[in-house]
């Protein structure tokens, strides 16, 4: 019946939460307004933790329209050139305030969608999503946080004979003031360690690794093989001696220096102590959410399926 269902709304489009794709550009935009104030913060803009969801804004030095404002709550739109795919309202949840700027941590308080009409969208959610633990406006919260590509990284962590490496899209690399956010989910196995030694390495993959990226999935609840049974070979990272798959394109080894409990994950802010680049990129592995690409679908934008 969900197959008939399917194929009458959808084509023979496969329908699942989330859809793996190579992005060469990315095509969306997000906007944030406080009062009469809107600013695109599309390149500063980070999903850090999923219950409750909440986003973590770069805002530089003389550009915080937050500080003093007034406002508790703020508007932030996803958009698809002049388009609005979801607009959210949000509340200040916590600030990390530093010389050159300030990361500013927003909690979800309630979410709208534009992706597909409001019957196909509950239609959708009835028969393929519905389920113990996703409430329909969950279901808005994630389309809304990833109607913009999420860039898929891989941690590496080493502790004398310990070591984990695992893939990760709730982080943000902010370049311009050689800083990190991760949002580590509790139930990982390495967030205690990596709390106590307060440093880990993050690199930049292709896209052409996704099967071994997602088997790498499985370190997050589980210890991973000894190092010599791994698929690939490693290296040692050149100031922490971490282990990186030889086949990433660059990789950063960052100081952790912040911690903040998130709810169902940890937000870990750190500096940016070395930088290495070993090979040219070659093209990302992003997350969009199934909402996006059907919306793209219909339009004839779709990105590159991984």
């Amino acid at each position: 019946m969900k197959s008939i269902f399917r194929k009458i709304l959808f084509g023979d489009t496969q329908v699942k939460e989330y859809a793996t794709v190579n992005v060469d550009e990315i095509k969306e935009s997000v906007y944030l307004k406080i009062g009469d104030t809107t600013i695109n913060i599309s390149q500063n803009q980070y999903l850090l933790c999923l219950e409750p969801l909440i986003f973590g804004v770069w805002l530089e030095k003389g550009k915080d329209i937050i500080s003093g404002s007034g406002y508790y709550t703020c508007k932030m739109y996803f958009k698809q050139n002049k388009t609005i795919l979801s607009a959210l309202t949000l509340s200040l949840f916590k600030r990390i305030d530093e010389d050159n700027g300030s990361l500013i941590l927003l909690k979800l308080e309630k979410s709208r969608i534009y992706h597909l009409n409001v019957l196909k969208t509950r239609l959708l959610f009835r028969q393929f999503y519905k389920k113990p633990g996703l409430s329909f406006a969950q279901l808005k919260g994630f389309a809304s946080a990833y109607s913009y590509p999420r860039r898929v990284r891989v941690i590496s962590f080493r502790q004398g004979d310990y070591y984990n490496i695992f893939p990760m899209d709730l982080l943000g690399d902010i370049s311009q003031s050689n800083q990190y956010v991760f949002g580590l989910r509790h139930s990982n196995t390495a967030l205690q360690k990596i709390m106590e030694t307060k440093r880990l390495v993050v690199s930049e993959v292709p896209h052409t690794y996704k099967e071994t990226i997602y088997k790498l999935g499985s370190h997050h609840s589980a210890g991973p093989p000894p190092i010599a049974e791994l698929p690939f070979k490693v290296i040692n990272s050149k100031n922490f001696g971490f282990y990186v798959p030889e086949w990433v394109d660059s990789y950063k080894e960052v100081n952790i220096k912040t911690t903040i409990n998130l709810g169902s994950h940890m937000l870990l802010w750190g500096d940016v102590q070395n930088e290495c680049t070993l090979k040219a990129a070659t093209g990302h592995l992003y997350h969009i959410h199934y909402l996006l690409y059907l919306y793209h679908k219909h339009k004839g934008l779709t990105y590159p399926i991984v």
